[in-house]
This record gives structure tokens, sequence and C-alpha cells, in this order.
């Protein structure tokens, strides 16, 4: 049987797609690309925002639309924090929530059987273990994610999150070397640990993130590890310091931000000011030449005045990021946020959008005119059009460059000579 995975979401996300795959083609099952015909559909959702809830049901229409006689599964966090606005949703045959991944080929195998309509969501236990759960090979890709962590125990007010996750738990050690190890050994040159709460890695096993670094950059095949997105308050100068020393750990650092702004932050229960924030920033760039700071903002927040607005912008304009993901605040049942005073007009979180976008689209545009002149790294990733090959350097810089053969896979030297929009063209170097 063919079948097909729709990932919406994070990078953890991801992750556990291409688990719950190999999972199933281990068991017989041949995988597809979610625009060809299948006999099951897999939908890993993403509920983080009430647009996202949107894009859900989008998909699973389109879903049953494109394959009619398809089973379709519907899991991931939507189901697990409103299981049931998930099971009213009848284009789904199966409903899976995220506590109970191991329901998956049973449940496939219960419906193909009965053809009786199934919702198997389990809330989530407060004392619960991390699932156990590896990816040795990743479709048509040339970096390996490793989700190493998940849950969140910080109750920003605006986020879900915390309710289709569970509380923090992390990935045994023992376990993270062994799948390390065989990504080494099958080839993967660079790792991305991710995590809903990386920063948070190891507090119930006496380990912290430093430690899955180290393990990361142990093998001897693996060239690269990066980081994904990470909570500020818990980088402290000795953490900081601690990676440093590994070698092969990127410098790309995704620090989430939201605003700029002491009193938004104070409102949305974040854990830090914007001077440690600042500190944070600045101590990374001491350690890291050539450091890029990426992140994500807020607009709109509960609250957030004209003036509140202006100095978040300045904050990020002062930042100087390399990449940020600008978004106005959407409001979410089910947490303090939603039903907090002053919400802020649809017209007026649009314009502040807009006006933030500017200001981080210059500051990235300032960041890749940095990059012109240095001879980097880059490993490539795909064929844009022929001839030319795409990739990325140590410190996330989207890089194209004309190559005589097939680039993919390779990490290669070249010398970056331009801007152009969204990457930097350059030349390979001698």
């Amino acid at each position: 049987m063919r079948v097909s995975v729709i990932t919406l979401g994070c990078k953890v996300n991801q992750y556990e797609s291409q688990a719950m795959l190999n999972q199933l083609v281990s068991a017989g099952f041949t995988a597809c690309e979610p625009n060809e015909e299948s006999d099951v559909v897999l939908i890993n959702s993403c509920t983080v925002t009430s647009v996202s809830d949107h894009k859900v049901r989008q998909m699973l229409r389109r879903a049953k639309r494109g394959n009619p006689d398809a089973v379709i599964v519907l899991t991931g966090c939507m189901p697990q924090a409103f299981p049931e606005t998930a099971e009213a949703l009848h284009e789904a045959d199966i409903v899976l929530g995220n506590s109970n991944r191991a329901s998956l080929l049973p449940d496939i195998m219960r419906y193909l059987s009965t053809h009786q309509r199934i919702v198997d969501i389990v809330p989530h236990e407060k004392a619960r273990e991390f699932e156990p759960m590896k990816v040795t090979r990743f479709f048509e890709r040339t970096r390996a994610f490793v989700k190493i962590e998940d849950g969140c125990d910080r109750f920003c007010s605006y986020c879900i999150i915390t309710y289709a996750r569970g509380r923090v738990r992390s990935k045994p050690m023992k376990q993270l070397k062994e799948e390390l190890a065989e990504l080494a050994e099958n080839g993967y040159r660079e790792i991305v640990l991710t995590g809903i709460n990386l920063p948070a890695y190891g507090q119930e096993l006496g380990l912290t993130l430093c430690d899955a670094v180290e393990a990361a950059c142990e093998p001897e095949k693996i060239l690269r590890v990066r980081l994904g997105s990470l909570e500020p308050e818990k980088l402290s100068e000795d953490v900081i310091a601690r990676l440093q020393r590994q070698k092969k750990l990127c410098p790309q650092f995704h620090l989430s931000l939201q605003s700029g702004c002491d009193e938004t932050l104070k409102r949305m229960n974040r854990h830090y000011t914007a001077q440690e924030y600042r500190a944070i920033v600045e101590n990374l760039r001491a350690a890291f030449e050539n450091a890029a700071i990426t992140t994500d903002i807020m607009v709109g927040f509960p609250g957030e005045t004209g003036r509140e607005f202006e100095e978040s912008r300045r904050f990020a304009e002062e930042i100087g990021f390399a990449k940020a993901h600008v978004f106005a605040y959407s409001r979410r049942p089910g947490t303090r946020a939603n039903d907090a005073p002053g919400q802020v007009p649809a017209p007026v979180k649009e314009q502040r959008s807009h006006e933030m976008i500017e200001t981080t689209l210059r500051t990235k545009r300032a960041f890749f005119e940095r990059q012109v002149g240095r001879i980097e790294p880059v490993l490539f990733e795909r064929e844009m059009e022929k001839g030319v090959f795409e990739g990325y350097t140590e410190n996330y810089t989207p890089v194209r460059a004309a190559g005589g053969a097939n680039l993919s896979g390779q990490i290669l030297p070249v010398r970056i000579r331009e801007v152009c929009g969204d990457f930097c063209i350059g030349s390979l170097a001698e």
C-alpha cells in the first residue's frame, strides 16, 4: 500500500512525520509524495495559531478530494490540544493524538479490517517519559533532524503548545548516541537538534543541552551540528562557553524574541527582559565568529500600545537579525491571552506586521551584505536550475553557485560575491 505524509508546523513535526513514515515503510508500505495517489494519507498537524487549524481543515478536504478511497489519518498537535474539535472533522478516518503515536500502525490495520472510524487520543501524563522514536534515514534530505526533547513547562500566556505537547521530557543519552551513530553511517553530514523547548533538554535526567551537542559532535563522519529554535533564558555565559568549544557547532542561533518591549514580554509571561536578551546575543557574537542570530517576533499582542510596538521594532533593528519570522498575534482559545483586555484591532496588527517586516528585511539585507567577499563552506542541497545549485553556509546563509557536476550533498568552499534578494550568489573557490 502507498502512503504519503503531509506535515504542517515545526521541525519537531518534520522529524515525527519521518519517524511515522519510516515505521509504515518498515511494515511494508511504500512511501510516495503528497501529490501522488495514495492508499493512506497521514496529516501531521500544527495548532500554534487559529490559522494553523484552518490549514489543517484545508489539507483534510484536499486530501479527501484527491484520494477519495484512501484512509485519511489526522495526528499531531491539533487533535491533542482540541480533541473534540478534531473528532468533529469527519474527513479523517483515524484521529490520533501526540501521546500515542505507537498506535498508528495498529489503528490503520484495524480500520482496514473494520472500516469503522477510529478516534484514539490519549491525554498527556505529567510524569510521562520521552517517547521512544528514532529516524535513521530522511527521504530526499541532505541534513538529518534529531528530536531530543518534547514538551514545555513555561506556559506563555498566548501559547497552547504546553497542552498539545505536555511537560518537558528528554531523549536518554544512550538512545541519542545510537541514533546519531546510525545517521553518521547512513551518510548524513549535518545534524539539526530539535525540541519544543530545546534548552530544557536533560533537566529531568541530570543533563544539559551541552551534553546533547557534545554527543552530536562526537561521530567523526558528522561534520556539522546545528541547533533548532531556542528559548533564551537558559543560555548562560557558562553554557555559551561550553558550546563554543564544539568546533562542529554551526554559528546560527534561532533565539525566540517575541517582543523587544519589557512590558509586553511580562504580559506574555516570557521569562527574560530585553536587556537580558541583548546580553545573550552579545555573548553569542563574542563566542562565535560571524554568527547569525535569527528569531520570531509577534506584533499586536493584547495591550500592545503604539509606544510598545515602536520599542520592539527599534530593538529588532538594534539587534540586527539575520532573519526574522514576523507574525501578528492570533487569539487562541484555552490560553490566558485569549480573554485578555486590550485586544488589538486587525488593521492595526496588519500595519505593525508590515512595519516590522520592513525593518527585519533591512537587517537581513545588511547581514547578507556582510557575507560578501567571504569564503565559506556550503552544504549544497538542490539544483535550482540547470547547473546551478543552492546550499547553506555554516551560519545558514543561502548561497547559489554554478557547478559542472551534481553538487547536492557535498560541502564545498564558495566565495560569496553578491546579494540577490533572499539568497547570495557565489562561485566555487579553489
